[in-house]
């Protein structure tokens, strides 16, 4: 193998040497040798001014005596066919010869026809072949399937490499057993699943998932993008299907990885204008999935996000006969992928990967392979050998809001009004039932755009969220402008993203969750790509949507006037906690609850125990 510039370098100076050569050869030639006219020749005859001539088919060489004016040079003419010519020597004493042609037809084809022919295939090899890796497959290889195979335990993963997919791994150990021992289940008369579809959000490990398959079953693994199959060519795609098929069935048993599915596999149904050509290459791969033995060992294993998009024929029993959901790892999953990921990291005594994981709730896996690298980052920066609780917290900080922007200064009044902001939410968040624990507040700028944040932990997994939940949730997002307002009497930009969170969450609770009087249980918007932006879909009138509003409008206001009551009635609570925040920054959970329950034993001296939050 030899790298790029490596490669320039050889074909220039190639280049350069030809042309040198050549260059060379043409003024070495021009120097030494000299075109003369057939009576100039003659009249040379004549001087007896000639040595000796060589007749050939086309030409005479002439060799002048060296006293001639032409002695440090060959000399030629054109051959006029003279008749009177060899009479002509004879008489002037000169020697001469005529050439022999080679009319030998085997040597003319080899040298004229054969020897070229090898010479420029030599040369397009030597620069074809490296645009050919560049490009991925051969200039005329339009129909060759371009998968990376990986051969036997290539992968370098298995199972245990993926971590907090439990579940997801349960559904494809048969698929590893069968290729381990296939005739354990033929003797039942059982049959190998044709194919398996991993579902689920990006970055979930769905291609680790895949990896980890062929890595425990020890068989080639053909991997392969869904968009390597389109091509601009007519044809092109499903002919790569047929030979990556025919390929697979060759190296059987063997697993096949189809990355990234919907890009061929899209619904034909309701398609006014489809692709003729990504059309052609769907039918071409069910065909395919239905022509080859399952007995033989070949696994199709493919991935997708959008599975609500896939062609219903490609679901179907007998081609993906199982949906493997890898869905966003739950708290014990969480924690087991951090560990999977700093197991090559050198960790702290005061490391706890358990808190770490109870404080990203939703993170993938490619979020907590990433929080764990940035966290090894920041202990390098700060000179540290290993990697302590605080980089993986700051880390966790840096994916959620972006880096600490320190070259943004705030006037007072700003970082004034951005604190009460932040303690509003907080302290709605400390007065409410159905609220996460405040971990963090800070009003330290960030490189996302936020002046300053509350962050908030919930204290153990939640799947079910009541109506009495998703209400203080409101009433905490609307807590900041309600701050800005009790405090101020005056309204900022800086709730917009609190207001655009807080009307969502409204409107899931009256089209999706049914937890409204005026519409009872009636579902007024479904959820389409579930797996990626999750956007809902309205499915009402026009007129409906009108009375969606207003029920929207009327939870806000009523969760906006209950943050202001809360923050009214708590009034010098609010300012207490705000000044603190103005001086320090950034104030700790503990410590913000510490100030409240002092607060609470000021006012209710008698009763102090029942006054702790």
């Amino acid at each position: 193998m030899f790298d790029d510039k490596k490669f320039k370098y050889r074909i220039v100076y190639l280049v350069a040497v030809i042309f040198v050569v050549l260059l060379i050869n043409y003024i070495s030639s021009s120097m030494t040798t000299k075109q003369i006219s057939y009576n100039e020749f003659l009249t040379l005859l004549d001087q007896k001014k000639v040595e000796k001539v060589l007749i050939q088919k086309d030409k005479i060489l002439i060799k002048s005596t060296s006293d001639s004016k032409y002695a440090n040079k060959a000399l030629y003419t054109g051959n006029p066919k003279d008749p009177e010519l060899v009479k002509t020597l004879k008489a002037a004493g000169v020697s001469f010869n005529a050439e022999v042609p080679n009319n030998d037809p085997i040597l003319n084809i080899i040298l004229y026809w054969i020897g070229p022919i090898l010479i420029f295939m030599i040369l397009g090899r030597m620069i074809f072949g490296k645009i050919d890796k560049k490009m991925g497959g051969g200039v005329m290889s339009f129909g060759k399937n371009t998968a990376k195979l990986y051969a036997e335990n290539e992968t370098g993963k298995t199972f245990k490499d993926v971590a907090g997919q439990e579940e997801a791994k349960e559904s494809l150990v048969e698929i590893v057993d069968f290729l381990h021992n296939p005739q354990k289940y033929a003797e039942i008369g059982a049959k190998l699943p044709k194919g398996a579809l991993l579902v689920g959000p990006p970055g979930t490990g769905k291609t680790l998932l895949a990896k980890g398959v062929a890595g425990e079953a020890k068989v080639p693994f053909f991997s392969m993008s869904g968009s390597d199959f389109v091509e601009m060519f007519v044809g092109m795609g499903a002919a790569r299907v047929r030979d990556l098929f025919r390929q697979a069935e060759e190296k059987a048993p063997c697993i096949i990885f189809i990355d990234e599915i919907d890009a061929i596999g899209k619904s034909r149904d309701g398609a006014i204008q489809g692709n003729d050509e990504r059309e052609q290459t769907l039918n071409q791969l069910l065909s395919e999935m239905d022509g080859f033995d399952s007995s033989k060992g070949v696994v199709i294993l493919a991935a997708t996000n959008r599975p609500e998009v896939l062609d219903k024929a490609l679901l179907r029993p007998g081609r993906f006969d199982r949906r493997v959901i890898v869905d966003r790892p739950d708290l014990k999953g969480r924690e087991a992928i951090l560990k999977v990921h700093s197991k090559d990291v050198k960790l702290g005594d005061d490391v706890d990967l358990s808190s770490i994981a109870k404080g990203t709730p939703g993170a993938v896996g490619a979020d907590l392979a990433n929080i764990v690298n940035e966290a090894a980052l920041r202990a390098v920066k700060h000179g540290r050998k290993v990697v302590l609780q605080e980089d993986l917290e700051d880390a966790v900080e840096i994916i959620i809001a972006g880096k600490e922007k320190k070259d943004r200064i705030m006037s007072d009044k700003e970082k004034r009004i951005v604190a009460f902001h932040e303690v509003g939410h907080a302290l709605v968040a400390a007065l409410l039932n159905n609220t996460d624990p405040v971990h963090k507040i800070t009003i330290v700028p960030r490189t996302m755009g936020a002046l300053g944040y509350t962050m908030q932990l919930p204290t153990e997994e939640k799947y079910l969220v009541s109506k009495e939940e998703m209400i203080d949730q409101i009433t905490v997002m609307l807590g900041g402008r309600a701050a800005e307002e009790t405090e101020f009497s005056m309204i900022s930009t800086g709730a917009s993203n609190d207001i655009e969170r807080a009307t969502q969450t409204a409107r899931s609770m009256v089209t999706i969750y049914g937890m409204t009087d005026k519409f009872d249980m009636m579902a007024l918007e479904s959820i389409s790509n579930r797996y990626l932006d999750g956007r809902p879909v309205t499915n009402c009138s026009a007129e409906t949507e009108a009375l969606i509003d207003d029920e929207t409008l009327k939870i806000i206001k009523n969760c906006h006037n209950r943050a202001i009551k809360i923050l009214e009635d708590n009034r010098e609570l609010l300012t207490e906690i705000s000044e603190k925040l103005i001086e320090k920054e950034t104030l700790m959970g503990e410590e913000f609850m510490d100030m409240i329950n002092e607060y609470k034993k000021r006012k209710n001296p008698l009763n102090e125990e029942s006054s702790e939050i």
